[in-house]
């Protein structure tokens, strides 16, 4: 059984379903006699107090704002390597997921304002289908296994980072309220430093984390939200000291932190934002026009916006298809980046935050699954149609491809 539990944990599929699992247990839950207990606990308050520091918030606010700012740490650690040393470290290796990644966040906006613009109520929610979900994304192309091309993987991984530092840079810029001056100045300071030992060539990560923590209370008392303190951070962090054959900090502290962020931080937000009651939905609430915003987004927008930027940016020679990749997988691929999920989660409870905007949080969320579902569904079968198409390679190609 043990040996069996372990191989779960090492499957590439495993992070999505723990995900998906946590996600249906809320669920469950909030439509059950268990309901009052899971919206008690994640009300608990935790108050945290040290000298005139003072923190107070629920269970809920803690996830949210205190372990997603590791997992924005995370994103942060994994942007700066695949702009130093992986995908996206040359013009040409990151013209295509690039042009890829802002093709697909601008068309879901474009489909949401589309169906919201007379509500301004409803646009708040305007960032929603701009996010993917990696985690989901490349779980279900682990499905293919060895069928996929690596250079398909690097695109659609690259593809997904892009994505996410642009959902980090839309929070930073458009979710921010009650600015504290102060405070920034103190975040700004707190930057400043990291960045500092950076240059110096500090490479012990307990100096980084220490500053860190003072950026992140910093930056939650600013009115910036507090996960913005873990992407700087993660640049921060030095991929390799020079002159030194110590092994890289920034690496040591990505693996260290990736198994908690997939197994522990990722499935407690989803358990902690996915419990909708169902009691007061119904199908019909679907053609509403927030919901349609945000299924169609997720669902048209990604796939529309990326294959449409995809074949321009090829036509007039910007960029050009990975090796190996042919337009199809693009294509097919590109529905698959419709599942939102994590992020779009996350930015619904900053588009509406306050008791009383509860009712378009939970018919968010419900939206979110939906367009989340039918995207991983139909991704699948697209992609799962475009492999059976291509020709497959011989021992050569094989061989140039894992090089």
């Amino acid at each position: 059984m043990g040996k069996k539990i372990s191989d779960f944990f090492q499957l590439d599929t495993a992070p999505g379903i723990i995900l998906i699992a946590s996600a249906f247990l809320a669920l469950i839950i909030a439509n059950s006699p268990l309901a009052p207990y899971y919206l008690a606990l994640l009300d608990t308050p935790i108050h945290f107090k040290v000298g005139s520091l003072d923190i107070e918030k629920n269970l809920l606010l803690w996830i949210n704002d205190g372990l997603m700012a590791i997992f924005f740490l995370l994103i942060g650690l994994e942007v700066k390597r695949e702009l130093i040393q992986g995908a996206l470290r040359t013009r040409s290796r990151a013209m295509f997921p690039l042009i890829a990644a802002v093709g697909g966040m601008v068309f879901p906006v474009l489909i949401f304002v589309l169906f919201n613009a007379n509500d301004p109520q409803a646009l708040g929610g305007w960032a929603i289908p701009a996010a993917t979900d990696i985690a989901f994304t490349l779980g279900v192309l682990a499905l293919f296994g060895k069928r996929v091309p690596v250079s398909l993987k690097v695109f659609l991984l690259a593809l997904a980072v892009i994505d996410d530092l642009g959902a980090v840079i839309i929070i930073a810029l458009f979710f921010s309220s009650d600015l504290s001056l102060l405070a920034l100045s103190i975040a700004v300071l707190a930057s400043a430093t990291l960045f500092y030992m950076n240059a110096k060539g500090v490479a012990r990560l307990t100096g980084y984390l220490l500053v860190g923590a003072i950026l992140w209370v910093a930056v939650l008392k600013s009115g910036v939200h507090a996960t913005v303190a873990g992407v700087i951070l993660g640049f921060a962090v030095p991929l390799k000291i020079k002159h030194h054959r110590i092994r890289s900090p920034l690496r040591y502290l990505e693996h260290g932190i990736h198994p908690w962020s997939s197994f522990v931080i990722l499935p407690l937000f989803a358990f902690a934002n996915s419990g909708v009651p169902m009691e007061n939905f119904n199908m019909g609430m679907i053609s509403d026009p927030l919901p349609l915003g945000i299924i169609l987004g997720l669902l048209l927008g990604k796939p529309v916006g990326i294959s449409i930027t995809c074949y321009a940016s090829i036509k007039l020679g910007i960029a050009s298809l990975p090796k190996g990749v042919q337009f199809s997988h693009i294509m097919a691929s590109s529905i698959l980046c419709g599942i939102g999920f994590t992020m779009s989660i996350f930015i619904t409870t900053l588009a509406f935050p306050g008791v009383d905007n509860h009712a378009l949080v939970d018919l968010s969320r419900i939206s979110i699954f939906i367009g989340s579902i039918l995207a991983a569904v139909l991704g699948y079968l697209a992609l799962k149609y475009a492999l059976q198409l291509q020709p497959k390679p011989n021992a050569d190609e094989i061989e140039a491809e894992q090089k």
